[in-house]
Parts: C-alpha cells; structure tokens; sequence
C-alpha cells in the first residue's frame, strides 16, 4: 500500500493558497503528463498553460456569461435553476495560481474501424467500435499523469469538463490556433488550501470480476 501512496493523496482541490507556482514546476509535471499512454503512440495532446491571475479571471467571467446566456434561452425553469446551480463549480479554477488547458483532436480512430467499414458492417457495429473513443482515452490518461505528478511535487489539481460549452469562447480568448484540436479537459493546479479529503469509493468486491 505505502508504493501507492502517490495515488491515495490525489483529491479533487478547488480552493488554493496565494503561492505561485514555479515554471520548472510546471514543465515536470507537463512533462509528466506527455509520458502517458497514447493509442499508436500519437501523443494527440497540446497543453495550454495560464499563469496570469487576470486572465484566469477573465476564462472565469467567459464560463460564466455563456452560462447565462445559455440558461436566459431555456423556458424550462426548473432546467435553467439545474443548470445555474452548479455553476460556481465551474469557475473554481479563477482563485489557482495556474490554469491548464488540455486540448485534443481525434483523427486517431480505433483499430479494425476500416476493415468493418470495407465489410460493410452495420451502424451499430460501428458504433459499438467507435465509442471507446481511444483518442480521448489518450487524453485521460495524460490527465491522470498530470494530476499524480502534480499531487507528487505538493500541488492540488481538480479535473473539469464542466466548463466545455464555453470551449469555443475560450478558445477565442486565448487564440490558440491549432487546427481540429478542441478543449477536451482542464485543470486548475495550486497549494491545496484547507483539509483535502475526497468521497468514499465503491468497495472493490462491487467493481472487480475476476476470471480463472
């Protein structure tokens, strides 16, 4: 249990100290990330780093006015009030010291996905081969380095999507210009500040079948 120890101090961080992160720092855990698995070897990741404390503020202000503006177009208001509600969830990122984007772009399909096209396979054939989606399981393996490289070197980190329906925004504010990559993921990176604890995990007898 102790060789895992690096695992078992991995939470969920979203309120972090006024300390700043230094960019050695920041390039080891990168670096971390970019050692991850990745189907074919394609390494389809590109990380984008904020460090200024003004426009983390401001990817904030974006999440929360495409918010709004996506809850104002509902007449639904029990939807709009489910919506809203978690919204500073979203946006926990704005007090970090540091702010990393993780965009992809999924050109890599599975293996064997031609041959059932050639064959002409059904739909659902394709389907059923498509949605285990191996390009982003790229993206959530080098999510998983990045955030135990970072629990290693003392920092917290918290993984978001939550703030997805305004990655075309945020991609406009910060200009990134990299051809079919999208904002698949980010995370805040910081000094946890206050008590770190996560939920309860199912015990492993309800998520394990063993086959001898």
């Amino acid at each position: 249990m102790s060789n895992l120890d690096f695992i078992y101090k991995r939470h969920s961080v979203r309120k972090f100290k006024e300390e700043n992160v230094p960019v050695e720092d920041i390039k080891q855990i990168i670096e971390a990330a970019t050692y991850a698995p990745s189907g074919k070897n394609v390494q389809n990741w590109h990380f984008v780093v904020i460090t200024n404390k003004e426009k983390i503020e401001e990817i904030a202000k974006i999440v929360e006015k495409k918010n709004a503006d996506l809850a104002n177009s509902l007449a639904n208001e029990d939807m709009k009030k489910r919506f809203t509600k978690f919204l500073r969830f979203s946006t926990v990122f704005r007090k970090a010291p540091v702010l990393v984007l993780v965009y992809t772009e999924t050109s890599y399909k599975p293996t064997g996905l031609d041959v059932l096209k050639e064959i002409g396979a059904s739909t659902d054939t394709l389907h059923d081969l498509l949605r285990t989606n191996p390009a982003i399981q790229n993206i959530g393996a080098t999510m998983e380095n990045l955030m135990l490289a970072a629990t290693n070197m003392g920092y917290g980190t918290c993984w978001m999507t939550s703030s997805n329906y305004a990655a075309k925004e945020i991609e406009e504010f910060i200009g990134l210009d990299k051809e079919e990559y999208f904002l698949a993921a980010m995370t805040p990176i910081g000094v946890p500040d206050g008590e770190l604890k996560s939920p309860p995990r199912k015990p492993v007898e309800d998520v394990l079948t063993i086959i001898e």
